[in-house]
């Protein structure tokens, strides 16, 4: 039956009314609810590093539910396989979203699955955290289509920021402690690379590398015997490597081809706690940025938070553990500080994130900057260090505030200059 006349106006105000007092009190709603908060992550489970993403999250967790949880509520993690698949991972979503119902998810260190996922977070209205992505393709759409793309934050260093960090480490160990002058550049053919290697073709050359020479590889390459003797025929300095997917393979021939170069840059599976065992030892000498260590106090959160992990999970943690730890913090602090789960409101206070976490201080760049909701790099925010595989450990070499040795290479591909 339609509502006309005098009876529209009072049903008007009857539900101006009601929705007046449901705002009011939605708050306290939430408060006195006593459902879990479900932050879902989607992860790599069968590789160390994907494995220690859930790991990393459940002790937030466990530690947020110890002290009372947000607003009298606990925080529940709930898991994914995703078997470094974009389809997978793109299902895993829609369950989490539409079947368990949870809050937040934070999701892959593959930037291919993360890019997958990102239409999904604007469809769906969810906020989206990566703990290791690195391309710079995850913020872009954000800052183009701010309305539209505002739920996928980055929760790890751009490839951007990634060379960067990558040059300024070069400029204090290379440049000025090795006195080195060229370099060639050796990356896998994958999403963050590229413009990793437009960052290093740009920010190498400004702190005194000339570049000699450009190889981008298939990850699926298994022999690297002819990348390196194509590479040590231009007599660089420094071979400087942006490799995730391998890694283990190019060590164990770098050392057993006894290449006259030193490596430098990013090589991720060196950043896992296994990689001196996975190579047989040949991983003596090889450095990596990395965002935290376990023997390093980054912060005075980074050394408590790996030894915890290590006494529930038996290993150091993988970068991606850190990070997803940080992760939990920093959706819980949005959660609070909004009163709600409602996806704007986690936005709006996202996006006022002041958080000193395992890693660094961590903020993210605003709506008008070309990183919108990427991690804000640099001094004072996460910079990043260098660690570098010695007798079996990783010890941190960059910046020097933090560093525990010096850079070192084997006898065999130790500098001349």
């Amino acid at each position: 039956m339609a509502i006309t006349g005098l009876k529209f106006t009072h049903f008007l105000m009857a539900t101006t009314a009601v929705a007046a007092i449901a705002a009011g009190s939605a708050s306290s709603a939430f408060a006195q609810s006593n459902d879990p908060i479900k932050i879902g992550v989607i992860a790599e489970v069968q590789s160390i590093a994907g494995a220690a993403t859930p790991g990393g999250a459940q002790i937030a967790a466990d530690e947020i539910n110890a002290k009372g949880g947000v607003n009298g509520r606990k925080i529940e993690i709930v898991s994914y396989d995703n078997k470094s698949s974009s389809a997978d991972s793109v299902r895993a979503f829609q369950r989490a979203v539409s079947d368990d119902k949870v809050s937040a998810v934070i999701a892959s260190y593959i930037s291919e699955v993360v890019l997958a996922l990102e239409p999904w977070a604007a469809r769906l209205h969810m906020p989206l955290i990566t703990p290791g992505a690195a391309s710079n393709e995850i913020t872009k759409p954000v800052h183009t289509d701010y309305d539209k793309n505002k739920y996928t934050f980055h929760g790890y260093l751009t490839s951007a920021a990634q060379a960067l960090a990558v040059c300024d480490a070069a400029k204090d160990l290379l440049v000025d402690g090795m006195k080195m002058k060229t370099a060639v550049i050796m990356s896998e053919d994958a999403a963050w690379t590229k413009p990793l290697d437009e960052g290093y073709e740009a920010c190498l050359p400004k702190v005194g590398l000339k570049v000699l020479d450009h190889i981008r590889f298939s990850p699926d390459t298994t022999d690297f015997t002819p990348i390196f003797n194509q590479l040590e025929a231009k007599k660089p300095d420094v071979i400087v490597t942006g490799i995730s997917h391998v890694g283990v393979q190019p060590t164990v021939q770098w050392k057993n081809q006894q290449v006259p170069i030193p490596l430098f840059g990013i090589s991720a599976q060196a950043l896992s706690p296994t990689f001196w065992g996975d190579t047989n030892g040949a991983a003596e000498g090889i450095p990596s940025l990395a965002v935290a260590t376990s023997t390093t106090a980054v912060t005075p959160k980074t050394k408590p938070f790996a030894a915890a992990f290590k006494a529930r999970f038996g290993s150091d943690p993988a970068y991606t553990g850190y990070t997803a730890y940080d992760e939990v913090y920093i959706i819980a602090d949005a959660i609070k500080r909004a009163g709600s789960t409602d996806p704007d409101k986690m936005v709006a206070e996202l996006e006022k994130t002041d958080y000193v976490g395992t890693i660094g201080r961590v903020q993210f760049y605003g709506r008008e900057d070309q990183f919108t909701h990427g991690l804000k790099y640099g001094p004072d925010f996460v910079s990043g260090m260098v660690f570098q595989w010695q007798d079996g450990k990783q010890v941190t070499v960059w910046p020097k505030k933090i560093a525990e040795g010096k850079l070192k290479y084997p006898s065999f591909s130790r500098p001349t200059n």
